[in-house]
C-alpha cells in the first residue's frame, strides 16, 4: 500500500496523519506478524530516528482504530498485522515462530461455537495451530525429531 492509501485510511479512522503512524501502518503492509522489534527497525531505517516507546504507541492507536490486530502466541512476543476485516486464525512454528494466517475453520464468523458461553454472546474466536513450519519440517527431517512442547 502506498503512503497515499496510509493516508486516506488514518484520516478514515479520524486518526492525525503523522509520519511514524504512516511508517509504521506501510511497513505492517509488507511484513505481516511483525513484532515490535522488527517494526521499530524497518521505521527506523524509513525515518531516521523513532523510540521504540513511540512505535508502540502508535500500534495502539492502530489497534484501538481497527487498523492493525494484535495477536499473543504463548511463549512468544506480540505480533501485529493488518488483516483486520475477518476473523482468521494463525499456525505458529514451534521452532523458529514463523507465524502464517490460516482462513476461518468453519464457515463465518465466530468460526467455533462454544459449548458453554456462561452467559456471553461469542462475537468472535481467536484459534492458534501449532506445528512446524516448511522450513523446520525440512531441518527436522536432516537432525531428527523435535521434541514436542506439551500444552
Amino acid at each position: 500500500m502506498a503512503d497515499d492509501d496510509v493516508t486516506v485510511l488514518l484520516r478514515r479512522s479520524s486518526l492525525r496523519v503523522t509520519a511514524p503512524r504512516v511508517a509504521v501502518l506501510s511497513e505492517l503492509q509488507g511484513r505481516p506478524h511483525s513484532d515490535v522489534e522488527t517494526i521499530s527497525a524497518a521505521v527506523r531505517a524509513r525515518l531516521g530516528s523513532v523510540s521504540t516507546q513511540a512505535v508502540y504507541d502508535v500500534l495502539r492507536a492502530l489497534a484501538d482504530a481497527g487498523l492493525v490486530r494484535r495477536i499473543e502466541p504463548a511463549g512468544h512476543p506480540a505480533r501485529y498485522e493488518t488483516r483486520v476485516a475477518d476473523n482468521h486464525h494463525h499456525v505458529v512454528c514451534r521452532r523458529c515462530g514463523a507465524v502464517d494466517d490460516v482462513d476461518c475453520a468453519i464457515g463465518s464468523a465466530p468460526c467455533l461455537d462454544a459449548s458453554s458461553p456462561q452467559g456471553f454472546t461469542v462475537d468472535e474466536a481467536e484459534v492458534i495451530y501449532w506445528g512446524l513450519c516448511p522450513r523446520c519440517q525440512e531441518r527436522s527431517d536432516q537432525d531428527g525429531p523435535t521434541p514436542t512442547k506439551e500444552r
